[in-house]
């Protein structure tokens, strides 16, 4: 059974996921149909890339991801298709795709991306503020009937891409990071993988005016309302209170910095 995902930042009071999933229904009644998340940060492009590259790795070979935050629906922006090796992804080219692609090139991939240009396998009736109902949802579902992305569009070599924050060496050893998401629970992603900071050994972390001097394996480590940081579900740098909202104690935003530095170097404080 071909699955479909979908993630959005419509929410979920409106009816618009509900809506695309009875189109797919419509013209591939077979298909299983998976909710990433509709609770993307609204027009919030590098939020939606960032749930996507971090939840489509763990679906099935074939599996077909439709992928909305789309601010520029209806102007000139093209919907595309991509299929990366075992992968499909339907959505707007603003840069939704950018994480997924570096993804596929580092691993060596096959990338093949289409500008869906083909109105046959469209709704009728376009609506200029709908695109996920009308063009995404319906061709997601040809393609699970079959119908290639060859057929539903023209070949392209230039989907766009965002501009991605990269972690800054620190002179004297360490790491400037961002704050790159805020959870639920107020726990704090960053944009330092693990393997940065392997061959620093342990590590001592300043985030905003508090320091945290060495990593732990587990929220349980440490008693409830200890500022923490551990490596997280995408092996990042993840700054967290034990049973408590890091974010609204630390009175901090995405993009905020996080530094990282060896546990024997002096900090001032």
């Amino acid at each position: 059974m071909t699955v479909i995902t979908l993630l959005t930042d419509f929410g979920l009071r409106d009816g618009y996921p509900g809506v695309m999933k009875g189109v797919i229904w419509k013209i591939a009644p077979y298909v299983q149909i998976a909710d990433i998340s509709h609770d993307i940060k609204p027009q919030d492009i590098y939020h939606g890339a960032l749930a996507l590259s971090r939840t489509a790795p763990f679906f099935p070979p074939g599996t077909i991801h439709i992928a909305v935050v789309d601010p520029g629906v209806g102007t000139q922006r093209r919907p595309i298709g991509l299929h990366l090796e075992e992968h499909y992804f339907i959505g707007p080219d603003n840069g939704l795709f950018t994480l997924v692609l570096q993804h596929a090139e580092s691993l060596g991939n096959t990338i093949q991306a289409f500008h869906l240009d083909q109105s046959s396998y469209w709704l009728p009736d376009i609506s200029r503020v709908f695109h996920g109902r009308d063009i995404f949802a319906p061709v997601a579902a040809y393609l699970a009937r079959g119908i290639t992305l060859e057929k539903m569009g023209s070949k392209i070599h230039d989907p766009i891409r965002l501009e991605i924050p990269h972690p800054e060496p620190i002179q004297g050893g360490g790491w400037r990071g961002y704050i790159i998401e805020i959870d639920t629970f107020g726990n704090l992603a960053t944009n330092i993988d693990r393997s940065l900071l392997s061959p620093l050994g342990e590590v001592q972390v300043r985030i905003s005016d508090r320091y945290i001097n060495q990593l732990v394996n587990t929220f349980g480590d440490r008693p409830p309302g200890t500022l923490i940081a551990l490596y997280g579900t995408a092996h990042d740098l993840m700054i967290s209170v034990v049973n408590g909202d890091a974010a609204r104690e630390l009175n901090v935003s995405i993009g905020d910095f996080v530094e990282v530095y060896p546990e024997n170097r002096t900090i001032f404080k």
